[in-house]
């Protein structure tokens, strides 16, 4: 019989497993539990074996372990303590389920002995995030946590889980999973699908380390900095590996000669290869930012703008990635008379299996002779309409007095290269709308487009920015900044991203602005009851918040102070704060709209 494992050699050992499986990064919340985990990664950083990320903040932790992973593409832990510390990662655990990320839960609990009993900080963690995570174990007290923890990264990146009977039998991991075998696995059609995996570690006090054990961390590796911020001294221990996917990806092999009037949409993760397909194809390309594949000749501008004139002749659409943003779009793909199929090499868990319509397909030729060619003069009407209406945009935008957010997510995707994360609501629409399509793409860019929330933006972007090793901006409103706000704290000696937050400030939540309740708001009775409960007014201070967490600040006030403040290097953490007026939002819109179907009138009459 195997002897029982102290704390600390338990986390010693999981750990190496840890380190043996990939993990360069971990992020760490304090806590007493979770302490022997704690100690055992600081001796693992002063042998430059991986970095560390201390948060106070649960739920900015998990998030920042988001980014890292993002920004890194390896699996990325977050260690905390037992009870409401679990808890605080599930909005992080949600969106890395829906959008598919590496993260690592590592959560410590109370022995056998002492759950059930009201023992302080204890609640049931096992199973605690459902069919959010690919594999969920709960290792006792005293056990050898390297093999649920090597297979719970295996699982993370969709590497099919041990069969029954495969195993070694240490924890009964080779029984069909269940919470009550110890083990449970995400829905089936989860599996095969890189996302989140929950490893909750029992640990039996004495939760510190002998003093003499010879196994402590080296004092000298790591001081903090006079008034926060600070360098890891292995700074390089964690270089990330280069993004596998090139800019332009090869040429996909076009297997069939056969015309049809097909259209690629390229929503959230797409990649190159989705604009790759549709130069081949002479098709056009209507891909939104986070797709990173809105560059090349076929991307068209302003698409979504355009589906009501010119995308009446459409007959079958390509989709590539997961399309969020845009109601034309959605309508477009549930038309019943347009034929759709969704590429899907891989597993994916944004959905579930037979609740949309797309026929699946995973092979590229089969792709090619689904789509067919651009019949002559498809492409070229796609592409002068996108080039009249972006031109009848940017007409009206420029009669607009001030600053505003489309303005200024047009100015951000010209001049971002290196990382670029988008907030949810109104800024990475923003950025869908007007930001144009380059020959080459100059950034690459993230989202948190698994769930669309607001919240942990801010540690998000943190954590590309730290795992990519590469100026990061982040566009962001105002809620969005707020709701995350926690995310800017640094403890002292912590390692800084390079990151710029550009925080475009309508006072209050613009995007109802632009939905039903805006309608709804024009009407008397309701104005007051719509402000206050959609618009969510404030008065909060970015600056003093800048200050009190010692990030530079800015005031943009006009476009030539936007110009002057993009252009510039990214050094450090930064804020620059855009005020603009969410009042003028839907009368702004209105008129792109009406200038945008006054200048492809003529082309999409030639087409009828």
């Amino acid at each position: 019989m195997t002897a029982a494992l102290n704390a600390i050699d338990a986390a010693r050992s999981a750990v190496r497993a840890l380190l043996e499986g990939g993990v360069r990064d971990v992020v760490v919340a304090p806590g007493s539990r979770s302490a022997p985990l704690a100690y055992a990664l600081a001796e693992a950083e002063a042998r430059g074996e991986l970095r560390l990320h201390v948060r106070i903040d649960e739920r900015a932790a998990g998030f920042t372990a988001l980014g890292l992973s993002l920004g890194s593409l390896r699996p990325v832990p977050v260690v905390t303590t037992s009870g409401t510390a679990v808890g605080e990662l599930l909005p992080a655990v949600m969106e890395a389920n829906h959008a598919g990320v590496e993260l690592v839960v590592l959560s410590a609990d109370r022995p056998e002995e002492l759950r059930g009993t009201g023992a302080n900080q204890t609640t049931v963690q096992p199973g605690i995030f459902g069919g959010h995570v690919r594999y969920a174990v709960d290792v006792p007290a005293g056990a050898d946590p390297a093999e649920p923890v090597a297979v719970g990264l295996l699982a993370a990146k969709g590497i099919p889980l041990p069969a029954p009977g495969r195993g070694n039998g240490t924890l009964g991991l080779a029984a069909t999973p269940s919470p009550d075998a110890g083990q449970a696995a995400g829905p089936d059609h989860h599996q095969g699908a890189v996302g989140p995996v929950h490893i909750n570690l029992a640990l039996r006090d004495p939760l510190v380390p002998l003093i003499d054990d010879g196994g402590g961390p080296a004092a000298e590796l790591w001081e903090p900095a006079v008034g926060g911020g600070g360098v890891p001294v292995h700074e390089d221990s964690a270089a990330p590996e280069p993004l596998p996917e090139p800019k332009r990806a090869p040429v996909p092999t076009v297997e069939t000669a056969e015309e049809r009037r097909t259209v690629v949409v390229a929503g959230h993760g797409a990649g190159a290869y989705a604009e790759a397909f549709a130069r081949a194809h002479r098709l056009p390309l209507l891909a939104e930012p986070s797709s990173n594949a809105r560059f090349g000749p076929n991307a068209v501008g302003v698409y979504r703008m355009l589906l009501a004139q010119l995308g009446a002749a459409v007959e079958r659409v390509v989709v590539f990635g997961r399309p969020t943003l845009s109601r034309p779009v959605a309508a477009l793909l549930a038309r019943e008379d347009v034929q759709t199929a969704l590429f899907m090499p891989e597993p994916v868990a944004w959905f579930d299996a037979g609740r949309r319509r797309e026929r699946l397909i995973d092979e590229p030729s089969d792709l090619s002779l689904f789509s067919g060619f651009g019949p002559d003069g498809w492409l070229e009407r796609w592409q002068q309409a996108g080039d009249a209406g972006a031109a009848a945009a940017a007409e009206v935008l420029a009669a607009e007095s001030g600053l505003t957010g489309l303005g200024v997510g047009a100015a951000v995707w010209r001049h971002t290269a290196g990382r670029l994360v988008l907030g949810s609501s109104n800024p990475i629409r923003d950025v869908d709308l007007l930001g144009p399509a380059a020959a080459e793409p100059a950034a690459f860019v993230h989202a948190n487009r698994g769930l669309a929330g607001i919240d942990g933006t801010v540690s998000t972007a943190a954590g590309v920015a730290l795992a990519a090793h590469e100026p990061t901006r982040v566009l962001l409103g105002d809620l969005t900044f707020l709701h995350d706000v926690g995310g800017l704290f640094l403890g002292a000696g912590e390692a800084e991203p390079t990151l710029q937050i550009v925080v475009l400030n309508d006072g209050g939540g613009g995007i109802f602005t632009l939905l039903e309740h805006g309608k709804v708001g024009l009407e008397a009775n309701y104005t007051a009851a719509v402000e206050r409960l959609f618009g969510t007014p404030h008065r909060v201070d970015p600056a003093a918040l800048a200050a009190a967490y010692g990030v530079r600040y800015r005031l943009v006030e006009d476009e030539s102070g936007l110009d002057t403040a993009l252009r510039e290097p990214i050094i450090g953490r930064s804020l620059l704060e855009i005020r603009t007026d969410r009042s003028r939002l839907r009368g702004l819109h209105a008129r792109i709209a009406a200038a945008v179907e006054e200048a492809v009138a003529p082309l999409a009459a030639q087409q009828a």
